[in-house]
């Protein structure tokens, strides 16, 4: 019976899936980090306070819907969720429905200061992303209000568009950041990343104008509509066993690149400014008054070999027995979509398919209060989320304001989120010298009894720790240092 609901709910575009957006938000725009901080914007590599920058691990994994809410306490007990007891349903909304999930692994990663104004980063990261809905709320209610319900039974149910796509793969990134002007109080930065992609695992699903009724149980009719679903042939040999040897970093390649900005305000203070104690390699990394940065991240894509059972259907039938479209036990995924395919009309279709990234728009604003106090905002626009393409993976549109306190080896960050569904968050992320750990939405889902979304993200990185300020080859002053040096003041 599940396996009905879930194939009759994605061939009527009840298709609620996942998606990618900010990676260690708070924390991703503080001047501290570094090498986590090149996703967002590669420009910010340039000027960073660090000679050197080792990502040894991190994690940024985050999941939601706007559909079903769960109760906290049986999801944390990891028991079995009972319907209309442990999850419910938005069912009187009036918008349609979305879900959305990511999962950003940074392995082994490094950022290099070539000197004060240039450097150079390599991030390996693997990645899986997703993003589908569109769905109406009156169809997603037929297919989860216990179903089936003949409550539901002689009424049409119709949708324009519903999506579904799911998209992992591995990245090799190399970046080049420089500061391209230097001249009085402006400074302006500029960065590209260049990505070499391997492709693991690729699938989508799209329905458009559909419109069907369940006379029974057991018989539907299905009055227009089409559909279109692929996925990469390596996954029809997908070893269910050893999930390791699927992977191969080099396999399906494509081709990917970030490009960043970032200007900085610096104005004249007299030589005299509010630097921390503690020796930076580059101490005048943070003596900006306020900065702007734009950025577009995750251009490009990968292009696949469809499955032979992947196809492009008109779904039209009358009494259709819905009990078909069930996987059966033991069927395996290519030998249950060929028989799906065989019980509709083919329409025309292409051997491959080109899955685009998430393509993204960054934008950032900082300003620093005094030193140790600053206050960012950051924004997210998803630039792939329209209908007219069937092969991508799509960004979660957000905006993020996120108050932090700064010092060399510790850093607390407070993101205040919204994003594109009205669902606002508050969170935490803290930094305390290589490990960094926090949520962006942890203060919220401590309060609620029942949650559907959440996210964390926990990073461990190696960084030069000097707790002898005169220790470094340029000692602190920042600002400070650099006018006393143009007025010609003489060495104390």
């Amino acid at each position: 019976m599940l396996h009905t609901r879930l194939l009759i709910a994605m061939l009527m575009l009840c298709a609620a899936v996942s998606t990618q957006a900010q990676v260690f938000p708070g924390y991703h725009t503080s001047q501290y980090a570094g090498i986590h901080a090149v996703p967002f914007n590669p420009a910010l590599a340039a000027g960073t306070r660090y000679r050197w920058d080792v990502n040894i691990v991190g994690l940024d994994a985050k999941a939601g819907n706007t559909y079903i809410r769960a109760n906290k306490s049986s999801l944390l007990s990891g028991d079995k969720l009972v319907r209309n007891v442990d999850y419910f349903p938005d069912s009187t909304a009036t918008r349609k429905q979305y879900g959305w999930g990511s999962a950003d692994l940074m392995l082994p990663s490094v950022l290099y200061s070539i000197d004060e104004r240039q450097s150079v980063a390599f991030t390996w990261r693997v990645r899986g992303s997703s993003y589908g809905g569109g769905v109406e709320t009156s169809t997603a209610n037929f297919f989860t209000l216990n179903y089936p319900n003949p409550r539901f039974f002689d009424r049409t149910f119709a949708d324009n568009y519903g999506s579904g796509m799911g998209h992992a793969w591995n990245e090799f990134g190399f970046s080049y950041a420089r500061v391209i002007k230097d001249q009085g109080d402006h400074r302006w930065k500029a960065g590209i990343t260049v990505k070499y992609l391997g492709g693991q695992a690729a699938a989508y699903g799209v329905g458009r104008d559909a419109a069907f009724v369940f006379e029974d149980r057991n018989r539907v009719d299905i009055n227009s509509g089409k559909f279109f679903y692929g996925y990469n042939e390596g996954l029809d040999e997908w070893d269910k066993n050893n999930q390791l040897s699927n992977f191969s970093p080099f396999q399906n390649p494509g081709i990917g690149a970030d490009i960043g900005v970032v200007y900085e305000w610096r104005p004249d203070n007299d030589g005299f400014n509010t630097m921390q104690e503690g020796g930076d390699w580059n101490p005048d990394a943070d003596t900006w008054k306020a900065r702007i940065a734009v950025s577009i991240v995750d251009i490009g894509g990968i292009s696949y070999k469809k499955s032979a059972t992947s196809a492009d259907l008109d779904m039209r039938a009358q009494d259709f027995p819905a009990s078909l479209l069930n996987k059966r036990k033991e069927e395996s995924m290519r030998a249950w979509t060929s028989r799906l395919s065989s019980m509709f009309t083919p329409l025309e279709t292409d051997e491959k398919f080109y899955m685009n990234l998430p393509t993204s728009l960054n934008l950032m604003g900082d300003y620093n209060i005094d030193g140790r106090f600053f206050v960012s905002a950051s924004a997210t626009i998803a630039l792939n989320g329209g209908k007219k393409d069937d092969n991508k993976t799509t960004a979660l549109t957000q905006f993020q304001i996120t108050p932090r306190w700064e010092s060399t080896h510790l850093g607390a960050y407070l993101p205040i989120q919204v994003n594109r569904f009205g669902q606002a968050d508050a969170g935490v992320a803290l930094r305390a010298g290589p490990l960094v750990l926090g949520s962006a939405s942890l203060f919220t889902n401590l309060f609620r009894e029942n949650i559907n979304h959440a996210d964390v993200f926990v990073a461990l990185r190696i960084i030069p720790i000097r707790f002898n300020k005169w220790s470094w080859d340029k000692g602190n002053g920042g600002i400070f240092r650099k006018k006393r040096n143009q007025l010609g003041c003489p060495d104390i």
